[in-house]
């Protein structure tokens, strides 16, 4: 009765909205590279203003396509893997900026790039960003909806690489060739755990955990 009811589901979107599947992916991922162009390229100073706005805009396409994102509950297992995971790739990162700092020309300038962005926000203010609405709303559009729907159209293994090509190319207007591949990395990284079968709420807990422990906790810049 639940596949019956999601196809109905599917159905009455469909009619209230004429776009294919497809399109709707196209035009999810267009607008997503339109937001994070605006983000980044705009003024330093008001940075984690357009990202939490572009988070909260990004995180409504997904509830409003993928019904089922809408009923997510937590559980301790979701919270033990998410935990995991997110030090795992905390880990991968301090590697990684090991060997960016070294190998690449502009390695060290633009991994402090990327920390400047902070600018003058509070700790509490930047992880109530990331834990409330920047990090649960990437997971939900990048995971739950552009790869999920792109996994539906093209196939499994297609729809991945999909997902994650689209989350390191938006993320090309910043100019930051340690950024694109940071994403190109964590888009990877957590593309192959919902590929794995890894829940939402374990994504989420694992991409805000990550987030707040790399922006705040124990960052890589050499300031930090």
């Amino acid at each position: 009765h639940g596949g019956d009811e999601l196809l109905l589901e599917r159905q009455r979107r469909r009619e209230r909205w004429p776009l294919s599947e497809a399109g709707m992916l196209n035009a999810g991922v267009a607008l997503a590279a339109f937001a994070f162009a605006l983000t980044f390229r705009a003024p330093r100073e008001r940075f984690w203003r357009r990202m939490t706005m572009t988070g909260a805009v990004l995180g409504t396409v997904a509830l409003v396509n993928e019904p089922s994102l809408r009923d997510l509950r937590v559980t301790k297992n979701d919270v033990k893997a998410g935990l995991a995971s997110a030090a795992l790739l905390y880990g991968i990162f301090r590697v990684g900026d090991f060997f960016a700092r070294r190998i690449m020309p502009r390695g060290t300038e633009d991994i402090e790039e990327v920390y400047a962005l902070r600018g003058e926000n509070s700790g509490l203010a930047l992880a109530a960003r990331l834990a409330l609405v920047i990090g649960p709303a990437e997971e939900l559009f990048w995971r739950g909806f552009v790869q999920r729907r792109a996994s539906r159209i093209y196939g499994a293994g297609k729809g991945d690489v999909i997902g994650v090509a689209a989350y390191a190319a938006v993320h090309l207007p910043t100019g930051n060739a340690v950024l694109v591949g940071a994403a190109t990395v964590a888009g990877s990284y957590w593309g192959a755990l919902a590929a794995a079968g890894m829940s939402m709420p374990a994504l989420i807990v694992s991409h805000v955990v990550w987030d707040v422990i790399i922006f705040l906790v124990a960052p890589t810049t050499r300031a930090g």
